[in-house]
Formats: structure tokens, C-alpha cells, sequence
């Protein structure tokens, strides 16, 4: 079911600026968003990026955010649904990762109303990011502290989620 919500422009520009990795100064990097939400507007028409719910590389880097995973739970609205992108970072026994991670967020304490238009317009966005290789649906914000539950989710061999050991 669709809902014919629209994906803006800078939903797109925010995407493709955080799946490109090029090569980039060292202030060009701290700009770059290590996790960002989306919401639908006022209107329910379209798809824009919730202004000021980003971490920055640079706020991992200097320090301001020590771990950037709880500082991303605490982000999340806890009565409403929204859309996000996440730059995990992690570690499987031969190599270090960094992979973009999709996640449609529709918290018990969201209106049914609420859950039913995010449900029927994550098409549209899902279609605009292209190359995502993981889409999580996360209810309830104990999903998201779990990290070996989320390393298995990206799969097998992995040992370090966000630069913390799993179990």
C-alpha cells in the first residue's frame, strides 16, 4: 500500500552524501553525518530531513559524542515514528566496516493513525536509497541496546559494534 507521500530533494542530497565515501579534508569529514532522521511534514505529503536529529563524524572524533549509538536511541522520538539512516561502524575478525543501516522506527507509544502513514510511505524512501544493504523495523528502544543482537544483524563473524567489544 502506498501512500503517495513524496521523498524531498534534501532527503536525497543527505543520503547520497552519506553513502559516497570519497576522499575528503579532514574538515569535510567532521561534517559528515554519522546518523540523521527523517519525518514526514506537517502535511503528511513529503518526506524531509528532521532538522537538528544528526550526529556529525566530527562530534564522534572531538569527543562530544562518546558513544554515538545511545546518543542515536536518545534521538528517537518516544511517542512517534520516524525514518533514519545510520553509518554503523563495526568490526568482523578480518577486516573493519562501515555500512549504512535503514530504519523505520514506529514506537509502541505511536497513535496507530501515525504508525499506518510511516508503514505506507517507507516505499517511497526505501526506493531513493539505493544500494542500502540492512533495513532494521526497531518498536521498542531495548532492540537498539542490545549490540551483539544488532552485530548478528549484520551479520555473522561480527565482533565489535561501534567500537565496543561483543560478547
Amino acid at each position: 500500500m502506498a501512500s503517495g507521500v513524496k521523498v524531498s530533494d534534501e532527503v536525497v542530497s543527505c543520503f547520497n552524501d552519506m553513502k559516497v565515501r570519497k576522499s575528503c579534508s579532514q574538515e569535510e569529514m567532521k561534517k559528515r553525518k554519522k546518523a540523521v532522521l527523517f519525518r514526514l511534514d506537517n502535511a503528511n505529503e513529503k518526506i524531509v530531513v528532521h532538522e537538528g536529529k544528526e550526529i556529525l563524524v566530527g562530534d564522534v572524533q572531538n569527543g562530544t559524542v562518546c558513544d554515538p549509538l545511545q546518543a542515536f536511541i536518545d534521538m528517537l522520538p518516544k511517542e512517534d515514528c520516524c525514518y533514519a539512516l545510520y553509518d554503523a561502524s563495526f568490526e568482523t575478525k578480518e577486516t573493519k566496516k562501515e555500512e549504512l543501516i535503514f530504519i523505520h522506527w514506529a514506537p509502541d507509544g505511536a497513535s496507530v493513525s501515525r504508525k499506518m502513514i510511516y508503514a505506507s510511505s517507507k516505499d517511497a524512501i526505501r526506493k531513493k536509497f539505493t544500494g542500502v544493504k540492512h533495513e532494521w523495523q526497531v518498536t521498542a528502544i531495548e532492540e537498539l541496546l542490545d549490540r551483539s543482537e544488532l552485530g548478528l544483524k549484520l551479520g555473522s563473524g561480527v565482533v565489535a559494534f561501534e567500537s565496543q567489544r561483543l560478547i
